[in-house]
């Protein structure tokens, strides 16, 4: 049986094709419905009915904390106890989360990330009439402020920290490419009014028990906006955690990008996994274009130097442990930094800190070892249980 860890547009994609080869296939992810952080909630949407309409096997809310590529089998953790499950063939996509830098106030209540308020959004969170402040980097910016608008907020500004003399070309390149020029004309239409300033970033964010304001450099000018909520990204991170700890000849990997790359990346796992090779093989042109499109979009909005110098002293890195920058300065690596201050050995397990760190000090997070989630002692007793599938 193929085992595809993931319902987004990566996991779906793959889990079809490979469907579509004739193979057992199973899909496990830990959201309560197929869709992922792209197509949250969206049940119309056409790879969400087509997943839905072809039977697949769906094992909704379930967690993979542990797994052992030798008698591949994958440790899950349910909302209502734990289960093993085994698989000839595994498929990741797990997709990625977004990437934090701390800077002072960035703990507020009010302070989110963008696509954490948009999913927040997605699940009855009222922004009607709240005033916005969208900031950090990339198109999921405008991807965020336009749903939020959409949902009768007050979208203040968008700060990009990229230069314009970056995003001209950039702009230039996506008019050869029709569709992205015409969901960028979209987003164009649904943002009207909005002002969207590059070279501008997020300096602080502050206010009393709740953000009320933030502290902006636009163009070299330091302002004070007020604002009821801050969305802030500066890109994305893949999760890679389960891949790191299964990587192998039976393992395949479905990269991470937007919708487009993923579900190409997604039909080519899913039809390597089920051994069609001609199949997987004859995508390759359109894997190259998106991936070309990637790498540009990499470039384009690559993180300007300034924003490693945000955090003082006393702003907080690591959320779980509380550990200020202050206690970081000196240590010589991410291992060094968890051994004398317990930075990245909270509840999100460096998820947070972790990109940060490799950021501000270039440290990799080379520590990867199960479980990769937190997770119950019931769940993690499941292996001497006999819990297989």
């Amino acid at each position: 049986m193929i085992v595809v860890v993931g319902a987004g547009p990566a996991g779906i994609a793959a889990a079809l094709a490979a469907n579509e080869c004739g193979r057992a296939v199973t899909v496990i992810d830990e959201n309560p419905a197929p869709g992922g952080q792209i197509w949250r909630g969206d049940a119309d949407q056409r790879w969400v009915v087509r997943f839905r309409n072809s039977g697949i096997p769906l094992l909704a809310g379930a967690r993979v904390v542990w797994g052992d590529p030798v008698s591949r089998t994958l440790l899950l953790e349910l909302p209502d106890g734990a289960r093993q499950i085994e698989y000839e063939t595994l498929v990741i996509a797990t997709g990625s989360r977004e990437r934090f830098l701390p800077f002072p106030g960035w703990t507020l209540p009010g302070v989110f990330g963008a696509g954490g308020l948009q999913a927040l959004a997605k699940s009855g969170l009222p922004v009607q009439g709240k005033n916005i402040i969208v900031a950090g980097t990339g198109p999921l910016l405008l991807a965020v402020a336009a749903y939020l608008r959409g949902k009768g907020a007050n979208i203040r500004l968008i700060a990009e920290q990229t230069p314009a003399a970056s995003l001209w070309p950039f702009g230039w390149n996506l008019a050869k490419r029709p569709a992205k020029s015409l969901q960028g004309l979209r987003l164009a239409w649904d943002l009207a009014g909005v002002p969207y300033v590059p070279a501008s970033w997020v300096v602080s964010a502050n206010g009393e028990g709740r953000l009320q304001s933030v502290v902006l450099n636009r163009r070299g000018t330091v302002v004070t906006e007020e604002c009821d909520y801050l969305a802030i990204g500066f890109g994305l991170q893949p999760s890679t955690e389960l891949a790191t700890l299964l990587v192998g000849p039976d393992t395949l990997v479905a990269a991470t990008g937007d919708a487009e790359l993923a579900l190409l990346e997604g039909r080519a796992a899913g039809y390597r996994a089920a051994g069609n090779v001609p199949k997987a093989a004859a995508m390759d042109p359109d894997l190259r274009r998106a991936r070309a499109f990637a790498d540009e979009l990499d470039k384009t909005f690559a993180l300007r130097d300034e924003l490693r110098h945000l955090a003082d002293a006393d702003t907080i890195v690591c959320r779980c442990e509380d550990v200020p920058l202050g206690r970081l300065e000196g240590k010589d690596s991410f291992r060094d930094a968890k051994l004398h201050t317990r930075c990245g050995m909270g509840p999100c397990q460096g998820r947070i800190c972790g990109p940060a760190l490799n950021f501000l000090f270039g440290w990799p997070d080379t520590s990867q070892r199960p479980p990769i989630l937190p997770a119950r002692i019931g769940t993690l007793l499941a292996e001497d249980q006999g819990l297989r599938e």
